[in-house]
């Protein structure tokens, strides 16, 4: 590992919590240069929901070079692009009534929230924004001013005016938070100006898997319909299937003024893409540009993820199959240790979170003990309390439980190497 230390950044993040040179890497599996396997609870952030060298995308990419196909054209008409908007239209935006006109950004999912906060301030001739408490969306620097976590902002020294931040579900409790937004609106001296658009994700990802109810998102699209205010969700993460459904919030039954995507429609390769209901296509030709917001490469791979897992409802099926067996299997083990910590579970889809209350620090140890049974989870939440679940979602049923096994094995090390090290105190 020493090359890594001595020429790459300081930056650099997951390498520290999973220090092994990984050399390839197929399903959910990731295999290091020893030839040691490691089942993949991380997938990528949320990027691989395809899983590692998916055989549909990885041949129709070699087959696409091996003719020549165009890899870099900018925003120019390709096949590729034509192939992939003929695709996602037919098969992903018709089917469930929504009507978007589609926008490529810059590859990253930072590219589409920034765009997206741009073109509803340019639309409605307001400067301020709603985000959430716990929300991330993103750390270029439009997207950090809308990320609620202090890491994240502090560091940038910008300024964070034009953004106010209401509480997000279940931050209070039971309380109904959509109350205190709409008592701000309604209040003229609240101090809170009416908002171009709200921006939320349905479930916070980096945030500690926080998820919101139905009738949470409901009564949001009420007032920001009521007050004229544009609704921006953010599926990056959690979008592309992570909750069974395509989007995160089909459950919901709302239909969001803009959706931020980018992570896993790209088959593993960078894309990002903003989309918005036509009337707001309100851009000048060249307004809004980027020199990699034609990646034809990632047009191939998310039109073959589309027409092999969205063609019918088999994925989302399956998805829902194994929520049941992880979310099942995580209470089992949440119970197994009752007595030495409180563990919160909560989720949706393959996308779940394994809260310690009370103490911080457990949740990067189970991490680094998951490490050493050779799987690969990692933590999120305002203090990194929380451990986070996102494998692949074509994970087979028994390297998922194989994946839980190692978990249930880890914490046992981890609470046996505690209790040996309380003895050893007194």
């Amino acid at each position: 590992m020493r090359i890594f230390e001595n020429l790459e950044s300081e930056v650099r993040g997951y390498i520290r919590s999973f220090p092994t040179i990984f050399e390839k890497s197929k399903g959910a599996i990731l295999t290091n240069e020893q030839g040691e396997d490691y089942i993949d609870f991380f997938a990528g952030a949320g990027t691989l929901n395809y899983g590692h060298n998916n055989e549909h995308i990885s041949s129709a990419l070699i087959e696409y070079i091996q003719k020549d196909g165009v890899v870099h054209g900018l925003d120019m008409a390709t096949s590729a692009k034509k192939e992939f908007l003929q695709t996602f239209n037919d098969t992903i935006l018709t089917p469930r009534n929504l009507d978007y006109k589609i926008q490529f950004t810059g590859p990253t999912g930072t590219n589409a929230v920034e765009t997206a906060l741009k073109l509803a301030r340019l639309v409605k001739g307001r400067s301020n924004v709603v985000s959430f408490t716990n929300g991330f969306h993103g750390l270029t620097q439009g997207s950090s001013s809308v990320t609620g976590n202090d890491d994240y902002r502090d560091e940038s020294y910008i300024s964070r005016s034009n953004v106010s931040f209401m509480p997000f579900d279940g931050y209070f409790g039971d309380m109904n938070t959509m109350a205190i937004f709409r008592k701000f609106l309604e209040d003229s001296s609240s101090g809170l100006d009416i908002p171009a658009a709200v921006i939320v994700e349905t479930i916070q990802g980096e945030g500690g898997i926080n998820v919101a109810s139905k009738e949470w998102l409901q009564e949001l699209e009420s007032i920001c319909r009521e007050y004229d205010i544009l609704l921006i969700i953010d599926d990056i993460q959690v979008g592309n299937g992570r909750t069974g459904e395509f989007f995160s919030f089909e459950f919901a039954g709302i239909n969001p003024d803009i959706v931020t995507v980018s992570k896993s429609i790209g088959g593993g390769l960078p894309m990002a893409i903003v989309l918005l209901k036509p009337d707001l296509d309100q851009w000048k030709p060249g307004e809004h540009t980027g020199t990699f917001r034609g990646n034809n490469l990632a047009f191939v791979a998310a039109k073959v993820a589309i027409e092999q897992y969205w063609q019918n409802d088999d994925l989302t099926n399956a998805v829902k199959y194994k929520e049941n067996l992880l979310k099942d299997t995580l209470q089992k083990i949440a119970d197994k240790y009752k007595d030495t910590f409180e563990i919160e579970i909560r989720g949706r889809g393959l996308a779940y979170g394994f809260e310690i209350k009370g103490d911080n620090s457990v949740a990067g140890e189970i991490s680094k003990y998951a490490f050493e049974e050779k799987l690969i989870v990692e933590t999120c939440g305002s203090e990194d309390q929380v451990v986070k679940f996102l494998p692949p979602l074509i994970i087979d049923e028994d390297t998922l439980v194989e994946g839980l096994n190692r978990l249930d094995t880890a914490i046992e090390k981890l609470v046996a190497d505690k209790k040996e090290k309380l003895t050893g105190e007194f």
